[in-house]
């Protein structure tokens, strides 16, 4: 499982984002690329010392920023059912 494959089958899904700097971002994931850039909404966005808080509708945060990612249990069930279903569909 590559690491793209998980996080483009998170799309929708809750994420949580550490950036390099210490700032956090808890948001849906809309898309991503292949630079792993990503599109948030509904973020709720926290300081390196956790001392101040911001809500946005949407935020964009550089692939290269990215300390971390947490995805939730179900982004990995997501792509586990998509590889039994091409395995199938091939033939494998």
């Amino acid at each position: 499982m590559l690491p793209l494959t998980l996080l483009k089958s998170s799309t929708t899904l809750p994420l949580l984002v550490e950036l390099k700097s210490g700032t956090t971002y808890n948001g849906r994931l809309i898309s991503c690329d292949h630079y792993m850039n990503l599109n948030l909404r509904e973020v709720v966005c926290t300081s390196s010392d956790g001392t101040q808080f911001w809500k946005l509708n949407e935020c964009y945060i550089r692939g290269s920023s990215i300390k971390y990612l947490r995805l939730p249990e179900e982004a990995v069930e997501n792509v586990q059912e998509e590889e039994r279903r091409e395995s199938q569909q091939y033939g494998g």
